[in-house]
């Protein structure tokens, strides 16, 4: 493995599932591009962990949101 000059940000960010895969690229993408701008980094130094998340595993406010379909 490279080694990495700078520090490794890394993201991790929980979504409801059911984004494609295509939506997921231009999200993955996006927050790179972001990252690199604001923080000085080089795209290969950006580590996104993204996980889907089941509604029925999800709550806001004492609710599960699969409660509220």
């Amino acid at each position: 493995m490279a080694q990495r000059s700078h520090a490794m940000p890394t993201f991790h960010i929980e979504l409801f599932e059911g984004r494609t895969l295509e939506q997921k690229r231009q999200f993955v993408e996006a927050i790179t591009q972001a990252t690199c701008e604001s923080l000085g980094v080089e795209p290969n130094s950006v580590d996104i962990i993204l996980t889907d998340v089941k509604r029925e595993n999800w709550a806001t406010g004492g609710r599960l949101w699969s409660d509220a379909e």
